[in-house]
């Protein structure tokens, strides 16, 4: 299984949300999807290194805090499964670089869950777009079309 990333850098000011826009890289699983910045852990790397180093590389941000908001398994019909660590950031410097992923925009709270995203994305974006504070872990199947076709509710899982 693969250890991945994932976070939404939000703007305390404006409430605004960094989203990425998947349009640049060829064979891309996310290509036309809206998603957070993240990607995988390499080896010797802890979540949260790897989760700044992310943040870093994708935006020129630096991360100050994180915070952990719970796991996604993505598991596929014809594709290793992915364990999804999940952060949010209100914390943050520097300033915004161009992202070689896609398309990084600031986009307001209210618009988020209308974009294009995965289906699953939606089910924990409404959770990190309330104000709940409580962890989250779904486990995600999605068949070779991309299509959800299986969700599970798990206990929530502590971060690593």
């Amino acid at each position: 299984m693969i250890k991945t990333t994932l976070c939404y850098i939000i703007n305390p000011i404006n409430n605004k949300w960094l989203m990425l826009f998947r349009n640049r890289k060829n064979n891309d699983v996310n290509h036309g999807k809206w998603i957070g910045v993240g990607g995988k852990v390499e080896k010797n790397e802890t979540v949260r290194e790897c989760m700044k180093r992310e943040i870093y590389e994708e935006t020129g941000l630096t991360a100050n805090s994180l915070i952990y908001r719970g796991v996604v398994y993505f598991t596929y019909d014809d594709k290793d499964a992915e364990k999804i660590f999940v952060y949010t950031c209100h914390d943050y410097s520097g300033t915004l670089c161009e992202c070689q992923e896609g398309t990084l925009s600031w986009i307001d709270k209210e618009c988020i869950l209308d974009l294009p995203l995965w289906q699953g994305d939606k089910l924990f974006l409404k959770k990190l777009l309330s104000s709940e504070d409580k962890t989250f872990c779904y486990d995600l199947h999605y068949d070779q079309n991309g299509n959800l076709i299986e969700v599970n509710i798990l206990e929530a899982e502590q971060d690593e």
